[in-house]
């Protein structure tokens, strides 16, 4: 098994921040976030596919049955560049008024942005989602605009925490709902030892044969580590003003989805 490495979860606001275990200063890590994505855009999905053995697919379905899409409802999907949790929801709610434009993906990264339409054209869904270009920590978006804020294993990637979460309560109307599918460490020791042996032995080496880019993936596994731990997000969330937080973890605790109202 590979060796534990004790981490301190990342902190923001403080000049000082990691891109994966390494430190950088917290104006420097957006941009190499984003050269990451730009290096794996056109595989992203397949990817996901390879490195989950087709377990994100399910993790993902667990989200929509909890949003519980219906008609009528507008939904904001941040770091959606793909498109992935789009379809799916559309998929949910089914036909749509004429017209109705009811998902808006925004993603800082206009290669996955790119990436996303053009599934949706395959797909049929083109007018019926909005493509923006936008930090999530900075949202170009009016108040109490969505019923519903959902970032699937994007939010790691973001450089401060607090100001994202915050944007995502500010555009929800009262009575919307926040959701947050993200890795985290694992909670039984041996699902934990081996989901580390794996991720740092294996999902690299994956990267490297099907992008081309191991690094990428270095870094991407890296920035799981540095994300905090389930209870000390949730309280990220309840100071950002959600109430009844609460956490679904699933497959053994290596994912987490993380769930929040606004009043």
């Amino acid at each position: 098994m590979a060796a534990k490495k004790k981490l301190k979860p990342r902190q923001t606001g403080t000049g000082q921040d990691h891109f994966g275990f390494q430190p950088v200063a917290e104006g420097d890590r957006q941009a190499r976030v984003n050269t990451v994505f730009d290096s794996v855009a056109a595989k992203y999905d397949l990817m996901n596919d390879a490195m989950s053995g087709g377990l994100h697919r399910l993790w993902k379905a667990h989200l929509i049955n909890r949003l519980r899409p219906g008609k009528g409802m507008r939904l904001l999907d941040l770091a959606g560049g793909t498109g992935d949790i789009a379809f799916r929801f559309l998929n949910a709610v089914g036909e749509l008024e004429e017209g109705a434009v009811p998902v808006t993906v925004c993603d800082i990264n206009p290669n996955m942005l790119e990436v996303g339409r053009g599934r949706a054209l395959d797909k049929g869904y083109l007018r019926e989602i909005e493509w923006l270009t936008g930090n999530a920590e900075d949202l170009p978006l009016k108040d109490e605009t969505f019923d519903a804020v959902t970032i699937a294993f994007g939010i790691r990637n973001v450089t401060n925490l607090e100001k994202a979460i915050k944007e995502a309560h500010r555009v929800l109307k009262p009575g919307g709902r926040y959701l947050v599918m993200e890795f985290s460490s694992g909670q039984a020791p041996l699902i934990r030892d081996v989901y580390d042996w794996y991720s740092f032995n294996v999902i690299p080496k994956i990267g490297k044969a099907i992008t081309g880019d191991e690094a990428a993936y270095e870094y991407l596994v890296e920035s799981i580590r540095k994300f905090p731990r389930p209870k000390v997000f949730a309280k990220l969330m309840s100071d950002a003003g959600f109430v009844r937080v609460a956490m679904d973890q699933l497959a053994g605790g290596i994912v987490t989805l993380y769930r929040g109202w606004k009043i």
